[in-house]
């Protein structure tokens, strides 16, 4: 796993606002260009849980934003949560998760260590284990890394929530 600091990007920096403003934080935003069309897939966070309501909320918060970023094509916009079990793309989406569950796939010993997050940082991740003892993982040790449902309180429903349009 690694952690990728975010660069300056427009086109989030002028979305993050909006969704703040809702309780919510942007976890990840995906743009696919097909000839006249655009589709825009976001995925968001709020602590406790997300259902299809926030996801509407969001859609229509960032639709007007998101057509002025793409004037003049047929855009698609797909809001959800991050899902009960997510795969972490990038360390620095872990942020978002502290107080969550979450199972590293460790290559030094071959197996899975999980636990609630405690901390994160650019180097590595803080699991506290079931027994209460804290666990540093480097983020070099860790293959990948998910949500897990059996630690902590859910990371965004009971399910992975869509809004379309």
């Amino acid at each position: 796993m690694r952690f990728t600091p975010r660069k300056a990007d427009p086109l989030v920096d002028g979305l993050e606002p909006v969704l703040r403003g809702l309780g919510m934080s942007l976890v990840e935003i995906s743009v696919s260009r097909h000839r006249s069309s655009v589709q825009v897939r976001v995925v968001i966070y709020k602590n406790g849980v997300i259902g299809v309501d926030d996801c509407s909320r969001a859609h229509h918060a960032l639709l007007p934003r998101l057509e002025l970023a793409f004037p003049g094509q047929e855009l698609s916009v797909e809001v959800s949560s991050p899902g009960i079990d997510r795969i972490i793309k990038d360390a620095s989406e872990l942020v978002h998760y502290h107080g969550r569950g979450i199972k590293c796939y460790r290559m030094d010993i071959s197996d899975w260590s999980a636990g609630m997050l405690h901390a994160s940082d650019e180097t590595g991740l803080v699991l506290k284990t079931g027994d209460g003892s804290m666990m540093r993982l480097a983020y070099e040790v860790i293959a990948k890394a998910k949500l897990d449902m059996n630690k902590g309180a859910p990371p965004g429903g009971a399910g992975n929530e869509r809004q379309e349009v």
